[in-house]
């Protein structure tokens, strides 16, 4: 069985200083297996360039990953995730953050 996660895509905000203020103090710290049951790992990154020089279309990147694509279904229907989306949502003030799931394929090096 494959594992799974959900990818989120913030775009630039608005005001960099204040989404990053509720991202990282706010936002981040609601992203707990309490809320996202089955949660196994969270990832934030920050965008800080493309590689050919052009402005990034999203600001950040955060990875919730799951055991399974069932274990993250089940998570994201909790009313405690539906809660910590709707507080992502709030504070994209660049626009609506995009979500994926995919299943994962790892290989460590």
């Amino acid at each position: 069985m494959a594992a799974a996660k959900i990818v989120v895509l913030y775009p630039v905000p608005k005001d960099m200083a204040a989404f990053e203020r509720d991202y990282t103090v706010d936002h981040a710290p609601m992203v707990t297996p309490q809320n996202f049951k089955g949660l196994t790992k969270f990832v934030a990154s920050r965008i800080v360039g493309t590689p050919d020089g052009s402005p990034p279309p999203f600001h950040r990147v955060a990875e919730l990953h799951f055991p399974s694509l069932a274990a993250l279904q089940e998570a994201a229907t909790s009313a405690s995730a539906q809660q910590v989306v709707g507080h992502a949502v709030s504070i994209s003030t660049g626009g609506m953050p995009v979500v994926l799931v995919a299943e994962v394929e790892e290989r460590v090096f």
